[in-house]
């Protein structure tokens, strides 16, 4: 690792990223906070319950159904989602607080959020993480062996409305390597190490 791996760019933005299930969202990250510790991954408030190994703060900040209706009803959400019967949202103090500091923020949610987020922030830069085809995604949501095939079936169909969506973005990185899209990804961010 050198030195640049932990320098800060002039200029900080939101970055969103964005993508089907299975495309490897989640890996690509890990592997930018792991390369970049520069790089601020916004922390999320939910009414989902904690589970044992979940830090509050650090995996989510863990509220009440009321404070996040407040927390909505106040603007201190950037974007807000319901998901199987919890609620989900980006708690825009936070992010304005790092790009304050012209700390880089990168946000992981779906195209909906994404969409809430453009509304709030123009500046925001969206990008799209695309699997190199739809046969390599459905490979790896099969692959997963963690859903049966009904789950998978409405995953797929979920992913090609989300692919149809990709035009939407800034930039679209194709995740044929995580390596490769991690560099790429982190060049958008504005790492000076990868200019």
């Amino acid at each position: 690792m050198s030195k640049d791996d932990d320098a800060r760019p002039a200029s900080a933005r939101l970055t969103v990223l964005s993508g089907p299930s299975g495309v490897g969202k989640d890996s690509v990250i890990e592997l930018i906070r792991a390369r970049s510790r520069w790089v601020r991954l916004s922390v999320s408030v939910t009414t989902r319950r904690k589970r044992d190994y979940e830090i509050d703060g650090t995996h989510y900040h863990f509220v009440s159904r009321a404070e996040f209706q407040r927390m909505v009803s106040a603007g201190d959400l950037l974007e807000s989602a319901e998901f199987a019967g919890n609620l989900y949202g980006t708690p825009r103090a936070q992010v304005e607080g790092y790009l304050a500091q012209g700390i880089p923020v990168l946000l992981k949610i779906d195209i909906q959020g994404a969409r809430q987020v453009r509304a709030a922030m123009p500046d925001a830069q969206l990008v799209f993480l695309a699997p190199p085809s739809v046969q390599e995604l459905e490979r790896r949501l099969t692959g997963r062996g963690t859903e049966d095939p009904e789950m998978i079936k409405r995953r797929l169909e979920h992913a090609h409305e989300e692919l149809a969506a990709a035009k939407e973005f800034d930039e679209i990185v194709v995740n044929d390597s995580i390596e490769r899209a991690a560099d790429e990804l982190v060049s958008l961010l504005g790492s000076p190490a990868l200019r």
